[in-house]
């Protein structure tokens, strides 16, 4: 059975998200992080990080909502959430998947900390830079994938919302208000986001 360590209102909602799209059994764990949950021996030893969200399955443990996304829709193929390692479009699934964690985080604590670092040394170049980059691409829609919804489109989907319509650090834009609607449409996003309020699905 696989089991997510989770916590409401927290970056746990991809992962929540993620499972909601498989379709596949999951049980999830409550973990306090108000309480510091995270940071017991136990969670630990499943991320060194003290950071949720987590997951077991079986003798496989893992954490990083990325990771999380790309292990779930590469060990689970039935769900479809990722094209075949021999598909044409599996290195822009791959790019897109950790363009969130990799651009779009980085950008967002760069606006946040209004911390200025030079674009030939940040990594994401310029949080105007990733918006710009991320806006010409859903223009293309409906998915990052074009017709294919995948994990990819969790781990966009997922910060773009946050970054535009919850915390409005982003200024919206056509394409990004288009993008988040498709994704807040979806039964499984709507049943995430009762889950990570601290409800039930």
């Amino acid at each position: 059975m696989i089991k997510l360590y989770w916590s409401p209102r927290s970056r746990s909602f991809s992962a929540i998200w993620l499972l909601e799209e498989s379709g596949l059994p999951y049980e999830r764990v409550p973990t306090d992080i108000s309480t510091g949950a995270q940071k017991s021996a136990d969670f630990l030893k499943i991320n060194p990080m003290g950071k949720v969200p987590a997951l077991t399955d079986g003798d496989a443990q893992l954490a990083e909502a990325a990771a999380i996304c790309a292990y779930i829709a590469d060990r689970y193929p039935e769900t479809k959430l990722a094209p075949a390692a021999t598909d044409p479009k599996r290195a822009r699934y791959l790019q897109w998947l950790f363009f969130s964690p990799s651009c779009i985080e980085p950008a967002l604590i760069q606006l946040f900390t209004k911390l200025e670092v030079p674009t030939s040394t940040a990594a994401w170049g310029s949080a105007a830079q990733v918006f710009d980059v991320l806006d010409a691409e859903l223009q293309k829609g409906p998915w990052i994938l074009g017709d294919q919804f995948s994990a990819a489109d969790i781990a966009i989907g997922a910060g773009l919302n946050f970054a535009v319509r919850v915390f409005k650090m982003v200024p919206s834009r056509p394409s990004f208000e288009a993008y988040i609607g498709r994704c807040v449409a979806r039964p499984a996003f709507q049943r995430a986001e009762k889950i990570a309020a601290g409800g039930s699905a």
